[in-house]
């Protein structure tokens, strides 16, 4: 498995596990469980952005393999030879 693929599965995990938290911490007026769960729940959020980041990355790295090998290969200027 992908760590872009891994990074989203535990990030949508975080992210539900700390509206779950958030949500017991409000019925059960308990400030720090409630802050908790929020501190979970966007900390999940950036580790999706995260995974979105790194396959946005590895796209990009295929396409530019791709255009290097179909680009055909030209020379550069041609150099002149001083006296």
């Amino acid at each position: 498995m992908k760590t872009s693929t891994k990074d989203k599965i535990k990030g949508s995990y975080h992210e539900v596990s700390g509206t779950i938290k958030e949500g017991i911490g409000k019925l059960a007026k308990d400030r720090n469980l409630k802050a908790e769960g929020s501190a979970e729940k966007k900390a999940g959020k950036v580790q999706q952005r995260i995974g979105k980041a790194k396959e946005s990355v590895a796209k990009l790295k295929g396409q530019l393999a791709g255009l290097k090998k179909d680009k055909p290969r030209t020379k550069g200027p041609a150099k002149s030879k001083r006296p």
